[in-house]
């Protein structure tokens, strides 16, 4: 640890005297004070000369600063001179959690397959909790547990399982006792933006971790949701199983994604990537899963890789960026449309695609049997192709 030096602060080195007394004879030692406060009072005249030449035609000024006000101080308005030095300190947060922390509850399995499932965060007082399909998924019985300790029994609603969501409602508290989180808006968060979760990893209940934002606008191949979910957030707080299900939360207390899967290419434990769904895919599907509403998502039906100059050199392309298509599924609304291999997409209803992530965004913000306007390079030309979205076969 650095050690701290208080400016201002200098030891008294004048030798004590008492009244009447015979000042001390000199020796080394009140020799070698003496030599130290004749060096500190001409050190003090240094200061004041420059002070005098520090002035405002050309000269360096010192920045002073307001010292902040104690209760009972002397010096409350007094000011101070000070550098631009600034020491980092860990955020503490732990307000924020405790404000939060009655929003998350433990989703177990009861019966047969009893056994902690994951994690879950109340949305309303009426006992309303949303978490992963995957959390759920062939479960005829859950039970969830608060904070508290308190405990009941609840019911599946509704689910998403292309978005690996679900809605369940526990029957039994008392509204006074769930506190509903509030949802934040996922399209303003920002990479390195400090973001915390709370779950239950390997059975221990209500952990919080914390970590950054590491990208956004990822795209999860979970095999849950026997579907790629799109726009996903990834983080580097840590999340195992058990966790699946629960909240991130950004510092103001909000949701702003549902913790889904982690990428560990040896098993699930935790290696520093996980995922979440963002909190606007949430609230777009939430009335629906509330309602119990089977959900389906629009599919294109295209294989493609990100174009660059390099691919579009080699390739003799009239354009660098896009997405370029590899294969078109037969039967697809691609093929219907007329898109073939070796098109480059280069825009969907007037929104410019240059990777994956912005033709699948363009997709996703469709509905099943929409007609979307493909524009595509082909041949040195740009042709403009209506495509009716098919939904996505999950089976």
């Amino acid at each position: 640890m650095r050690a701290l030096m208080i400016p201002g602060i200098v030891p008294d080195m004048t030798p004590e005297m008492t009244r009447g007394s015979r000042p001390p004879a000199p020796t080394r030692r009140s020799g070698r004070a003496h030599l130290r406060l004749g060096a500190l009072a001409a050190g003090l005249l240094t200061l004041v000369l420059l002070a005098t030449a520090c002035t405002d035609d050309g000269g360096a000024s010192a920045v002073t600063e307001p010292v902040p006000t104690v209760p009972g101080d002397a010096t409350a308005n007094a000011t101070h001179t000070t550098s631009h030095v600034q020491v980092e300190g860990v955020v503490d947060f732990s307000d924020v959690v405790q404000e939060v922390h009655s929003s998350v509850v433990l989703i177990e399995s009861v019966g047969a397959s009893a056994g902690v499932s994951g994690s879950g965060v109340v949305i309303d007082q009426e006992g309303h909790i949303l978490t992963n399909f995957h959390v759920v998924q062939g479960q005829s019985s859950l039970k969830v547990s608060l904070p508290d300790g308190s405990a009941a029994l609840a019911t599946v609603v509704g689910t998403d399982p292309a978005n690996d969501l679900a809605v369940i409602q526990a029957s039994g508290f008392d509204p006074a006792d769930l506190r509903p989180a509030g949802f934040g808006d996922s399209d303003e968060v920002r990479v390195g933006q400090p973001v915390f979760a709370i779950g239950s990893p390997f059975e221990q209940k209500f952990t919080v971790t914390s970590g950054i934002i590491s990208a956004t606008g990822r795209t999860s191949n979970s095999a849950f949701a026997r579907r790629p979910i799109h726009d996903v957030l990834q983080t580097d707080a840590a999340l195992n199983p058990g966790n699946s299900g629960g909240p991130l939360f950004n510092l103001a207390g909000e949701v702003i994604g549902i913790n889904t899967s982690i990428e560990n290419p040896e098993g699930r434990v935790f290696a520093g990537i996980g995922f979440a769904v963002p909190s606007n895919t949430v609230r777009r599907f939430l009335p629906a899963m509330l309602a119990g509403e089977d959900i389906q998502h629009p599919q294109l039906g295209v294989q493609t890789d990100d174009l660059d100059r390099v691919i579009a050199q080699q390739q003799g392309l009239a354009v660098d960026r896009g997405v370029l298509v590899g294969f078109v599924q037969p039967g697809s609304a691609a093929e219907r449309a007329g898109v073939r291999a070796g098109d480059v997409i280069v825009g969907v209803n007037g929104r410019p695609v240059t990777r994956f992530e912005d033709l699948a965004r363009a997709v996703d913000l469709a509905d099943v049997g929409d007609e979307v306007t493909v524009l595509v390079s082909r041949a040195g030309a740009e042709v403009a192709l209506t495509a009716q979205l098919q939904p996505w076969d999950l089976n």
